[in-house]
């Protein structure tokens, strides 16, 4: 899917202004995207209340004509992801979802982050961007230690997968079922009267 860019938000909050979105389900299946925009849709999911899985939905229609959106939790919530899973009041992270983080980097220098050289402003930049990721972190209610955990991967390494224990500690998960009547972690949100939101995302920052 697409990234999480400056546009995001903006496109996000336009949808949300000509639909009621209070209390909705967003789904995400994301490699991630930037510090700033995520943290900015973050708060505007949290701002509406809204339920936030990690999953992928397939459009369908019922027998009697109307349209159910079924929803799989075979879906990778990668970098950024995890922080704008966080936004949502109630969070639901499947058993079969992954949660993957690594630290944030400039974009314009994550293809040889190994070899690059880098100002005392990027620098700076970056440690702007951690410390405003630890300020989310806390005010969205989520645990630490998953900004912790994320920092410890630099970017030529392959990204860390949470463990469901570490997903607890974190608090990315904090209720045990995204809907009443839901079964092996599939569910047709149209019967169960939720609405499903897909929202594209990226890499970081």
């Amino acid at each position: 899917m697409g990234p999480i860019t400056d546009q995001t938000p903006d496109d996000f909050e336009a949808f949300a202004a000509q639909n009621d979105l209070h209390r909705a389900t967003l789904v995400l299946d994301s490699e991630g995207g930037s510090v700033v925009d995520t943290l900015k849709l973050g708060r505007a999911l949290r701002s509406l209340d809204i339920t936030t899985t990690v999953g992928t939905t397939t459009v369908g229609s019922a027998a009697d004509g109307s349209v159910t959106t079924e929803l799989s939790p075979a879906a990778s919530c990668e970098s950024m992801c995890a922080f704008a899973l966080l936004g949502g009041m109630r969070r639901y992270v499947p058993p079969q979802a992954r949660i993957l983080v690594h630290q944030i980097w400039l974009s314009k220098k994550r293809e040889r982050p190994e070899t690059a050289n880098y100002t005392a402003d990027e620098i700076v930049l970056v440690e702007r961007d951690i410390g405003s990721l630890a300020r989310y972190t806390i005010e969205m209610g989520g645990g630490i230690e998953l900004l912790e955990a994320a920092l410890r991967v630099p970017p030529w390494q392959p990204l860390y997968q949470l463990s469901n224990d570490e997903i607890q500690r974190t608090r990315l998960n904090n209720v045990d079922h995204l809907f009443e009547g839901s079964r092996d972690g599939v569910a047709s949100t149209a019967a169960l009267g939720a609405t499903a939101v897909n929202v594209p995302a990226g890499y970081l920052p």
